[in-house]
């Protein structure tokens, strides 16, 4: 007795799978390269503005209040006659120092808390857990106006604010990652072998655990750019006479309806910037994780 199989369905099958996986490939590559632009016009503009002049974000009654956008003034200024655009520069730049700066705190701190949680007994990884579950029953903007009321407004402040509310997702983030990671076959041979654990973890765990983490960190930055300026929105965050996005929002909204530019710059600078990170994550995510990629496959 003999199986015939049909090959061509085969082939075929095989053909439309390998189309998926070129689609998906390149929708990846695509998001990443249009929110690198994104982000990449941002950064540019919080350099050169700046540079060219320092003191325009500032300077009131520089030029007419209220002018809409035109040659003079490529968008415009608010009712101090101060330079939209220079704002903008400068609060992308207060944006992104904040955001990137928060981030990073909570990348360290969770990411060690996370490895930690993963690797040592069950007792305190419980113990991690349940801590990490009381700061995440905080609703993040809560969380981070209580930091601020404690410490006072400020750069640094607005980092730290951020910051811990984040902490609980990438530790929650780095621990699944470093448990699927654990059970590989290479990291029991590098325990049997009697490698020290310290040594397994910083060499082979945390390693292989940073593309999930790297993929929740960009998002991570899109929301923190939204919190500063939601605090900043509030009078929570830079205080003026510095600009920061929110604050924009803050100052310009008594004139949304005679002189919406006002407005609409700030809001469309912070669009352009989430969408930008929000991009660059959504993109990542289907490069660097393991299951996305076993989908598209």
């Amino acid at each position: 007795m003999t199986l015939e199989v049909d090959t061509s369905q085969v082939k075929v099958a095989a053909v439309e799978r390998s189309r998926v996986s070129l689609r998906s490939t390149l929708a990846s590559r695509v998001e990443v390269i249009v929110g690198g632009v994104l982000v990449l016009v941002a950064v540019l503009i919080a350099i050169i503005i700046p540079m060219i002049d320092p003191a325009a974000s500032t300077a009131v009654g520089a030029a007419p209040s209220l002018v809409p956008p035109g040659l003079l003034n490529l968008l415009g200024t608010d009712q101090l006659g101060r330079d939209q655009l220079a704002r903008v520069a400068v609060g992308y730049g207060i944006s992104l120092t904040i955001a990137v700066g928060a981030v990073l705190l909570s990348v360290v701190v969770g990411g060690l808390l996370g490895l930690l949680a993963a690797t040592a007994t069950s007792a305190i990884d419980g113990l991690i857990m349940r801590i990490l579950d009381v700061v995440m029953a905080f609703p993040a903007l809560l969380l981070a106006i209580v930091v601020v009321a404690l410490f006072g407004a400020g750069t640094e402040v607005l980092m730290l604010a951020i910051g811990i509310t984040f902490v609980p997702i990438v530790a929650r983030v780095t621990r699944a990652a470093a448990l699927e990671t654990t059970r590989q076959p290479y990291i029991e041979a590098a325990m049997a072998r009697g490698a020290r654990r310290g040594r397994v973890i910083f060499r082979h765990i945390a390693p292989n655990s940073l593309g999930p983490v790297v993929v929740q960190a960009s998002i991570l930055i899109a929301i923190a750019i939204m919190l500063e300026a939601s605090l900043s929105f509030v009078g929570l965050g830079v205080q003026p006479p510095t600009p920061s996005l929110g604050l924009m929002l803050s100052t310009g909204r008594d004139f949304m309806v005679s002189d919406p530019w006002i407005v609409a710059v700030p809001a469309i600078a912070i669009l352009e910037i989430v969408l930008g990170f929000t991009l660059i994550g959504d993109g990542l995510q289907t490069w660097l994780d393991p299951k996305k990629r076993a989908i598209a496959r």
